[in-house]
This record gives structure tokens, C-alpha cells and sequence, in this order.
């Protein structure tokens, strides 16, 4: 990424409060005292030109992220509200979450985060186990949604496990 424009959301943030007046902007990244997980956010954006990348520490995404470690992905599958994820037109849909070891080494873990998403550049979210959910869209409309939908099969997921 050459150049890039930045909106940076307030940590500790309700996503129903997202808009602007709760974003700073700046044409330079330099300008912001960026989160340690900023790189995270960054890779996605300049791998697979996401507008919008959104991150929650949820209780379904870290207890999942937990009990599905060993295989490396959560996969989801067989339901109705898969199709609210851009570009999934079916229920039959098999959506692959990537699980990443969570790491205080961010350039680290930004590099394994960019092998998975090359790997699986159609997947709408990765896990950090034991942290969190990570997933991006076109546009902040698109990254909620994504958020909401993703969040929602967790725990549905989360109840069945």
C-alpha cells in the first residue's frame, strides 16, 4: 500500500454506534496512535483490498476459536443465514474460518494471517484463538453485516458444541 486513507474507530466501541462523527480520519497512518493489532487490519486491506475490517472479542469466537484449534478452521455449513455473506448464494455453502495462533508478534502473526488469506482469499473472517473474530467487507455496511452474520453461526454453533 502506497498511499492509504484511514478511519480508525475508538476502542471499547458498540458496532449499533458505528458512523462518523465516531471515526478520526487522516490521509497518513502516522497520524493515529494505532492499536498493536493495527497490522492485522492493515494486512487484510492490502491483501485483499477490504474498505472495512472489523475485529470483536466475543464469547463465541474465543471459546470456539478454543475448542476447534487442533483442526485449524471452524467450518460452518448447512445454513439459511449463510446467504447474508457476500457473494454466498446457498445454504450449502461451507464456510472455512481459519483459526491463527494468537501471538504478542504482530509482523508475525500479520504474515500468517497473509498466508490465509492467499490460501483462502474467499473466506469472510479468520479466527485469533483465544481472542477474537476478524472480518472485512466492501464497505462498513458490508463488514458489520459480515460481522453480524459470522457472529450469529458462532453462537449457533457455540450451542450445539
Amino acid at each position: 500500500i502506497d498511499a492509504i486513507e484511514l478511519s480508525y474507530c475508538m476502542q471499547n466501541f458498540y458496532l449499533s454506534r458505528l458512523g462518523p462523527p465516531f471515526f478520526e480520519y487522516a490521509d497518513d497512518p502516522a497520524a493515529f496512535v494505532l492499536s498493536d493489532e493495527a497490522g492485522l487490519h492493515l494486512t487484510v486491506v492490502r491483501v485483499l483490498g477490504a474498505k472495512a475490517v472489523l475485529h470483536t472479542h466475543s464469547i463465541w469466537s474465543t471459546i470456539l476459536s478454543e475448542a476447534y484449534a487442533a483442526e485449524g478452521a471452524l467450518i460452518i455449513e448447512g445454513y439459511e443465514m449463510l446467504k447474508g455473506l457476500n457473494g454466498v448464494r446457498s445454504h450449502h455453502h461451507r464456510e472455512r474460518l481459519p483459526i491463527l495462533e494468537n501471538s504478542q508478534d504482530v509482523p508475525a502473526l500479520a504474515g500468517s494471517v497473509e498466508t490465509i488469506l492467499r490460501d483462502h482469499p474467499t473466506t469472510h473472517g479468520y479466527l485469533l484463538r483465544g481472542h477474537g473474530l476478524y472480518t472485512w467487507g466492501e464497505d462498513l455496511a458490508q463488514a458489520k453485516r459480515n460481522l453480524e452474520i459470522i457472529e450469529f453461526l458462532l453462537e449457533v454453533e457455540g450451542r450445539r458444541y
